[in-house]
């Protein structure tokens, strides 16, 4: 449930958008979506975007991102067969680093039904465990547009 402190998200929050297709194995027994299926789709809203964006498979950059944080906070039940749309903005640019926030909503409502935060640390592709580098100039390029800065 939401915490009285911190609102809900809404659409208006979002800059980037990917619908994503629930499946049956996605609920569990209780049959709402299983913790783990929200990490899975915050993961598929981001490097979808990088991929399509970039234009280039990000996996065989010299410098790669690895997720370093996720988390999430779970505001109400959403599960099969409905899609969910994830929303995508980015709250942080660093030089070595990227914070991204996806939201995501099921049905006509315009507040989320959660949101994620992810956030990726850039490391050499030959040795991820070489300390962190600067991102690549075309993942740069595409997270620019996502930020919204305050």
């Amino acid at each position: 449930m939401s915490t009285p402190d911190r609102k809900a998200p809404t659409r208006a929050d979002y800059v980037h958008w990917r619908t994503i297709t629930t499946r049956w194995r996605d609920d569990d027994a209780y049959g709402h979506l299983n913790n783990a299926t929200y990490y899975e789709f915050f993961d598929t809203a981001v490097n979808a975007y990088l991929f399509e964006t970039t234009g280039v498979n990000v996996r065989k950059l010299p410098k790669i991102g690895i997720v370093a944080e996720t988390s999430c906070r779970y505001l109400r039940e959403i599960g099969f067969p409905e899609p969910v749309e994830a929303g995508l903005v980015v709250d942080k640019v660093g030089s070595s680093s990227v914070i991204y926030r996806i939201g995501l909503f099921q049905g006509p409502g315009e507040e989320a039904a959660a949101e994620g935060r992810f956030v990726h640390v850039y490391v050499d592709n030959t040795d991820p465990s070489r300390p962190v580098t600067p991102m690549p100039d075309e993942i740069r390029e595409a997270v620019m547009p996502l930020w919204r800065q305050n």
